[in-house]
């Protein structure tokens, strides 16, 4: 089955998380994505024997130890051997291997998942093994502080004022709280929020992700098998990632050119499209969505992290591919026609990826978005 644009049609059609925890100690990595695998799959009706392709996205620096995905894949279950691949990365980029995967015809379905314990160390200074390791790295600049040069960029250039930023802050963690796995739920007011110390000029706690332990699985499915393991796919129309210079020393940190770019290669702005009802962006810092919100061209119209977003819990290497999943959950559910999701990696916003989800057009229900 192929879409109107003569590719083969892939679409979302499960997606489970945790319930993010600050840190979960008494859970290894199995243990905390057995459920979510579990969850997933028989939402589907699937067996983990039916699944045609597994990828996973997760770090070893969080674990501590080398190869430490193969433990993972025990959660899976990998006897008899399956076909199964793994990213150095965020779950998201896990999600765009196995889309390939299945535009080539060579799987049917596919399974997605990723985690992170980023309790199980000091996470800013883990972060900065993400760094040059010859010239910014021996500097040990964390990712806080990193951020916070960004957020300066942005209040130097007049792009944004602090208020704003507690206005980002108070908006998506007030939204969490119709959001059963969020970390955290429920803001002060702005004016609350800007009586608070500093952690590092100009951010404050607010402008801050939360150190957050969880996972996230998706399974992936193409034409008419999609159509058969759910009501309304979560059809992913485009998608495309792109990666910026490695030094934030020679960027412009108030814009995103690879967000743009990815953006417009995913067909984001393609002509006579409407825009997205809703986006996900993976903006760990209240700052990074003002950057986003630009390179993305989005207006009021679009309800942006209406979960909460990476500030109400933000576990590494799971939050971009959780923001595909909520994206794609609300298309499931009727609540948008079509939707934008955003995943980053990298200190401000090195990589980004984008994937546009629409409702479907060619179904059973006869939509087009």
């Amino acid at each position: 089955m192929t879409s109107r644009a003569g590719r083969r049609e892939v679409a979302v059609v499960a997606f489970a998380q945790t319930e993010h925890v600050r840190a979960a100690d008494n859970l290894s990595e199995v243990e905390m994505l057995m459920p979510v695998l579990r969850e997933v799959l028989d939402s589907t009706g699937l067996a983990a024997g039916q699944i045609d392709f597994t990828c996973s996205g997760s770090c070893d620096y969080l674990a501590g130890r080398a190869f430490s995905f193969t433990m993972a894949l025990d959660g899976v279950g990998a006897w008899p051997p399956i076909s199964e691949s793994h990213v150095e990365m965020d779950g998201a980029w896990a999600l765009h291997e196995a889309w390939v995967k299945i535009l080539t015809g060579e799987a049917e379905t596919a399974l997605v998942y990723s985690y992170g314990e980023s309790s199980a160390g000091d996470l800013p200074e883990v972060l900065t093994r993400q760094l040059d390791p010859y010239y910014l790295g021996p500097l040990w600049p964390d990712s806080v502080s990193l951020a916070a040069l960004q957020a300066r960029a942005l209040l130097d250039a007049g792009e944004t004022d602090e208020r704003e930023l507690a206005g980002i802050a108070a908006r998506s963690r007030k939204a969490a709280e119709d959001n059963p796995h969020a970390q955290l739920s429920g803001s002060p007011g702005v004016d609350t929020l800007l009586e608070s110390d500093y952690l590092a000029r100009p951010l404050r706690p607010h402008d801050v992700p939360p150190v957050t332990d969880g996972a996230a699985a998706v399974v992936l499915a193409a034409g008419d098998t999609a159509r058969r393991l759910t009501r309304r796919p979560a059809w992913i129309s485009g998608m495309d990632h792109r990666i910026e210079a490695h030094s934030p020393g020679v960027r412009d940190l108030t814009d995103s050119p690879s967000t743009r770019l990815a953006a417009e290669r995913a067909g984001l702005f393609d002509a006579g499209s409407p825009p997205p009802e809703v986006a996900e962006l993976h903006a760990p810092f209240t700052a990074q969505e003002v950057v986003l919100r630009k390179a993305l061209r989005l207006d009021r119209s679009t309800a942006v992290n209406p979960s909460g977003g990476p500030l109400a819990a933000n576990p590494v290497m799971a939050a971009g591919l959780v923001r595909i999943g909520e994206a794609a959950a609300r298309v499931s559910r009727g609540e948008a026609r079509r939707a934008v999701a955003h995943a980053t990696s990298g200190p401000c916003l090195q990589q980004n990826l984008v994937a546009v989800l629409e409702s479907d057009g060619a179904g059973a229900e006869g939509e087009r978005p």
